[in-house]
C-alpha cells in the first residue's frame, strides 16, 4: 500500500513560499531600478509635498514610515542609510531615530523568525560560509556578540540577522539587542536628515556631496558620528589582531 504523497508537498510548498516572496520582492526592487530611483535628489525635489503631507496626517506618516523601514530590513534591501535619514528629515533627529530604530528591530526580528524556519535550510546552504566566522562569538556570549556587532558595523546588518538565526540565539536577546545596538547608528542618520531639513527650508539648493556636507556647521556633529563609526571596526580589528599575536 502506498504511502499518501500529498502532505509532504503540501508541507514543501508551504516552506518554499517564503523564499519564493523574499526573492520575489529583491528581484523586483532592482528590475525596477529602485535602487537608482530611490535617492536624496528625489527627497529633495519633493520635499516641500512630504512635508505638507506628514503636518496633515501625522499618525498615518509615523506609521507608514515605520511600516516602510519594515519591508526594508525584513527583506535587506540596500536603502536603509536613505531611508534613516528621510526618517530624520521629516520627524527630526529623535523622532526620526525612534521611528526608524522601531522599524529595524521589527523587520529584523521578522527576517530573524523567518530564517529559524521555512528560510533556515536555503539560507544557511547560500551563507554558511560568511556564518561560520560568527558562530563562535555568538555561542560564548549571545547577548554580549549581538550587542557588540549592532554598535560596531563589522558585518552586514542582515549578515548578522541570518548568523544569529543559524546559531541558537533567542529571539528575545535578539530582539532587545537589535533594537538597543542601533541606537547610534540611527541617530547619526536622522541627524543627517534633520540637517538637510534646515537647509531645504532656508530655500538653499545644497550640493549634497559629502564635501559641501563637511562645510556647514549644523553637519558636524553627524558626520563626526558617521566617522567614527566607520573607524570603529579598523580599531576593532587592529586590537583584535593585536592580542591575537
Amino acid at each position: 500500500m502506498e504511502t499518501p504523497t500529498a502532505p509532504k508537498s503540501s508541507f514543501s510548498i508551504a516552506r518554499l513560499l517564503p523564499l519564493l516572496i523574499f526573492a520575489g520582492v529583491l528581484v523586483a526592487f532592482f528590475a525596477l531600478g529602485l535602487n537608482k530611483y530611490l535617492t536624496l535628489d528625489l527627497l529633495k525635489e519633493n520635499r516641500e509635498v512630504l512635508k505638507n503631507w506628514v503636518h496633515a496626517n501625522k499618525t498615518e506618516a509615523v506609521l507608514l514610515f515605520i511600516t516602510a523601514y519594515i519591508l526594508v530590513a525584513a527583506f535587506s534591501l540596500p536603502i536603509s542609510s536613505l531611508v534613516s535619514i528621510t526618517g530624520g528629515f521629516l520627524f527630526g533627529s529623535v523622532f526620526g531615530a525612534a521611528w526608524g530604530v522601531i522599524g529595524a528591530t521589527i523587520g529584523a526580528t521578522i527576517l530573524f523568525l523567518v530564517a529559524k524556519t521555512a528560510l533556515g535550510d536555503p539560507l544557511r546552504q547560500r551563507f554558511g560560509a560568511q556564518v561560520k566566522s560568527l558562530e563562535d562569538g555568538f555561542r560564548a556570549n549571545a547577548v554580549s556578540y549581538m550587542l557588540l556587532l549592532r554598535l560596531v558595523p563589522l558585518f552586514p546588518f542582515w549578515l548578522v540577522n541570518l548568523a544569529a538565526s543559524f546559531t541558537g540565539v533567542s529571539a528575545v536577546t535578539f530582539l532587545v539587542t537589535t533594537f538597543i545596538g542601533i541606537i547610534p547608528g540611527a541617530f547619526v542618520f536622522a541627524s543627517i536628515g534633520n540637517g538637510l531639513n534646515a537647509l531645504f527650508e532656508a530655500g538653499e539648493q545644497p550640493d549634497l556631496s559629502l564635501v559641501s556636507l563637511l562645510s556647514r556647521p549644523d553637519f558636524y556633529v553627524p558626520i563626526v558620528g558617521l566617522v567614527v563609526l566607520s573607524l570603529i571596526p579598523i580599531v576593532y580589528r587592529a586590537v583584535f589582531a593585536k592580542k591575537q599575536a
